[in-house]
């Protein structure tokens, strides 16, 4: 009991230190900012406004009105971070929830830790602080890593360092965003798994895409179901585009065919037209994937 008495004295005490104006803190090498690092302060709620780089866009209500039943009793156990904007004002890093449901509780105050950072610093913050909870759904993971390549401008392999993921499984999540937005929905809304996206961006067609998620939802089907139904339909050489494809291409071209993909050691597609012109596709996984390719490419010439 004594130790919260002693640090809700000491977030008061600060408080009343950050409303002072000639010791307006602004940079880590202000006076008294050392003071501010590590300690929980009392910030009033009307100073403190919501993060437009929140990554996340859905707040559950009947979970908010849990946690704020849980703050009324308890208060908040754990404080939220904010970052200094101006004299008096001050921007949410993490902790919407809590700040919410403070909000629905009627508290004036909540503990807060304060940080000093840039747009950019507080975006990446507010990313990677919300990449590890862990009641998000995949495509909220994947927008996060998405934002942090885009707006941080970083590679997937640095990303991987930064957060602490298989590079692996930050490709698999970033190719979700590739499925149709109906069954990204699908994905946000618990309609099907990770595991089921994974199965479905196996299908070009979009339209066999939609197809498939209507079949998962109906018969309640399972990853593996939906595994194998995608396999079916992709060795279909009426449904798979691609069999379609190799169907058109005349024998004389098939032994190129084949020892193009063994060189390159990717799976090469050809389509060529009546007229005898057509288009070589080779596929890549990923930027070193293509650096590769053309390294191959660039040594045969």
């Amino acid at each position: 009991m004594a130790k919260a008495t002693k640090k809700q004295a000491l977030g008061r005490g600060l408080s009343a230190l950050l409303k002072d104006p000639d010791n307006d803190i602004k940079s880590a090498e202000d006076k008294n900012a050392d003071k501010l690092v590590g300690h929980i302060v009392e910030l009033e709620m009307s100073s403190i406004e919501v993060n437009p780089f929140q990554p996340r866009t859905s707040f559950n209500e009947d979970s908010l009105k849990e946690l704020a039943s849980s703050i009324r009793e308890l208060g908040v156990i754990q404080p939220i971070t904010v970052r200094k904007l101006d004299f008096g004002k001050y921007q949410l890093v993490s902790g919407e929830r809590r700040y919410r449901a403070s909000k629905l509780v009627g508290l004036e105050t909540i503990p807060a830790y304060i940080r000093i950072a840039n747009d950019q610093e507080s975006l990446e913050m507010a990313l990677v602080e919300n990449i590890q909870r862990q009641d998000l759904d995949p495509i909220e993971i994947s927008l996060s890593y998405q934002r942090l390549i885009d707006e941080i401008q970083l590679t997937q392999e640095q990303l991987s360092e930064r957060i602490g993921k298989n590079r692996s499984t930050i490709a698999n999540y970033l190719r979700l965003l590739k499925l149709d937005p109906i069954i990204q929905t699908g994905m946000r809304d618990g309609f099907l798994s990770m595991g089921h996206g994974r199965a479905l961006i196996n299908i070009d067609d979009t339209q066999k895409q939609l197809e498939i998620y209507e079949k998962i939802l109906q018969k309640s089907l399972s990853v593996r179901e939906t595994e194998q139904l995608v396999r079916e339909l992709n060795s279909d050489g009426k449904s798979s585009p691609a069999s379609t494809k190799k169907a058109t291409v005349p024998k004389t071209y098939k032994k190129g065919i084949k020892e193009f993909s063994e060189y390159l050691g990717a799976k090469v597609d050809v389509k060529v037209t009546k007229k005898g012109s057509g288009k070589l596709t080779i596929p890549f996984s990923s930027e070193e994937d293509f650096e590769r390719l053309k390294k191959l490419i660039r040594g045969a010439e």
